[in-house]
């Protein structure tokens, strides 16, 4: 299949800046007064037919958060996770302290090992998947621009998903949960048949680029806080 891989407008201006409309809201009078609380994302990646796949989510459109849009399974932090953070045991600590380092997370003691059992506890509950904290990959990190009613400091990871047959659809956030292709989910969302927030389109057509599971979890990712002020210039 074609990748189509569209050009993004300055921040506040791209149609996928307005994908969540239903938690924009009335523009929030203090902005500075509004949370900004700290969340995980999991790209579930495999090896598919006609490229990379990622299994995605179709949130259901009655939601306060990210209503109608295409996202990859995760969560904001609870203090479930803060608890359990300790028993989390991975051979390389140093890579995700490293990964880290210039996000606020650095800024908790063995905050990393919080984001772990955040990503472990969120996939399990949203698709059933048991994930081995050893496989997830530190990939991004992106901020909600300030303005918006909900903000949220959201640590995206990638993991092979060739082991995890188990993910399967259990949330009532979406409507359907399935592996898609990453070529695909970009067509249709240039076609505008699907909506995708600018976090989830970046880091789609990042995947594009590459071919399979094994490149991706090679590749020397050196992350790059995104913290865009609204309107901001990232694109």
């Amino acid at each position: 299949m074609l990748t189509v891989i569209r050009d993004i407008s300055p921040e506040g201006s791209d149609r996928s800046d307005l994908a969540d409309s239903s938690s924009r809201g009335p523009d929030v009078p203090e902005p500075s007064a509004v949370p900004i609380r700290p969340a995980v994302s999991v790209l579930m990646i495999r090896d598919g037919s006609s490229g990379l796949e990622v299994f995605v989510q179709h949130r259901v459109s009655t939601m306060d958060f990210a209503a109608g849009v295409v996202v990859f399974p995760g969560g904001r932090v609870d203090p479930i996770d803060e608890q359990t953070a300790s028993s989390i045991d991975v051979p390389d600590p140093q890579t995700h302290q490293a990964a880290w380092k210039d996000s606020t997370i650095a800024e908790a003691a063995d905050g990393w090992r919080v984001l772990l059992a955040t990503a472990m506890r969120e996939v399990e509950e949203e698709t059933g998947a048991v994930l081995d904290p050893a496989g997830l990959k530190p990939w991004a990190n992106w901020v909600t621009p300030a303005g918006r009613p909900k903000r949220f400091d959201t640590y995206f990871y990638v993991l092979s998903g060739g082991d995890l047959e188990s993910a399967h659809h259990q949330t009532t956030e979406a409507h359907t949960s399935e592996w898609m292709s990453v070529g695909e989910i970009l067509t249709a969302e240039t076609e505008e048949r699907l909506k995708l927030m600018r976090p989830t389109l970046v880091l789609l057509r990042e995947l594009a680029a590459f071919k399979t599971v094994a490149e991706v979890v090679g590749f020397d990712r050196t992350i790059d806080p995104v913290r865009p002020e609204f309107p901001g210039k990232h694109g």
